[in-house]
């Protein structure tokens, strides 16, 4: 019987980079935050002070994400084997429910603003709003990089994403009041904001719970990775096979190869780790070759417990 595992880190480079790209993205998103309040407040628009909240919100997310990205450096230890990587799956976990939260509070303000529009200055909302947009597209463009391969930047980009939306909603608010003097456009504006937001929101949420429930990866088959194994020449069957992330890009497996006798140990596990690193993004995999014999004394994954 016997066992490897194998590794795979992010490189320096790929940390780096996040980290600057969340750098800059917070320094433009606090200085035109500041903007957007004053504009705010001076226009008496709501749409102008959500997307301005939703702003602080998204400042507060970059912030948090840089942080999450610093701590998930830190090496491992005794008492926490696997490091500190899982702090990136909670800033994200935490953006996620930060922005179901601002969702409601602006559609709560915005059914109250509804009955009673109140006066709004069109003119001053659309050249503000139209600032924050610029702001927004240029920060979508920094973290559109690291979003794939990160779900801590991908929650901060979508914090983004949505403000951009709550940006170009204001301005078409402001446009509308300017041009025609409909003044609940302000607060259909902002209903619309919190639509994108809450939907945007509650997919993150649901995949970050999925990483701490330490669910199935997304696009890998336990049955296909089951397959595969079995198919790997030496290999009489594979049971007990379990599959998670650790944090976005790391995923992990155990399994146990039932292998036959006098087959190579150390090149069917060789083989097994070419197969999920190449196949299924597994890089980090402990894997344990057993005979017939002593597959019937894993307890509790003996043979009525195989994965097929």
């Amino acid at each position: 019987m016997g066992h490897q595992h194998h590794h795979h880190h992010a490189t320096s480079a790929e940390v780096a980079g996040n980290r600057r790209r969340l750098a800059v993205a917070l320094a433009l998103t606090a200085t035109y935050m500041v903007a957007e309040v004053v504009g705010g407040i001076a226009a008496n628009s709501l749409a102008l002070l959500a997307d301005a909240g939703h702003m602080f919100s998204d400042a507060a997310a970059l912030g948090l994400s840089l942080v999450a990205v610093v701590l998930a450096q830190r090496p491992a230890t005794s008492q926490r084997t696997y490091g500190f990587h899982r702090a990136e799956i909670l800033a994200a976990l935490t953006n996620g429910a930060a922005l179901l939260v601002l969702s409601v509070l602006i559609a709560r303000e915005a059914w109250e603003r509804l009955s009673a529009p109140p006066e709004v200055q069109g003119e001053l909302m659309l050249a503000v709003a139209f600032g924050g947009l610029v702001i927004n597209l240029v920060n979508l463009r920094i973290l559109s990089r690291g979003r794939e391969s990160s779900i801590n930047i991908r929650g901060a980009w979508l914090h983004v994403a949505a403000d951009t939306l709550g940006s170009a909603g204001a301005i078409s608010a402001g446009a509308v009041i300017y041009l025609f003097g409909w003044r609940w456009a302000d607060p259909v504006a902002s209903f619309i904001i919190a639509a994108l937001v809450l939907y945007s929101a509650w997919g993150l949420v649901r995949e970050t719970l999925d990483v701490l429930m330490e669910g199935v990866p997304r696009g890998i088959s336990i049955q296909e990775v089951t397959e595969a194994l079995k198919g790997l020449p030496g290999v009489r069957d594979a049971h007990d096979l379990h599959v998670w992330s650790l944090t976005s890009g790391r995923n992990i497996a155990t399994i146990h190869l039932v292998i036959d006798e006098g087959a190579d140990h150390q090149g069917i596990i060789d083989g097994a780790n070419r197969t999920l690193a190449d196949r299924f993004a597994i890089q980090h995999a402990t894997i344990q070759v057993e005979h017939d014999e002593l597959a019937s004394q894993c307890n509790p994954c003996g043979p009525g417990a195989a994965v097929s």
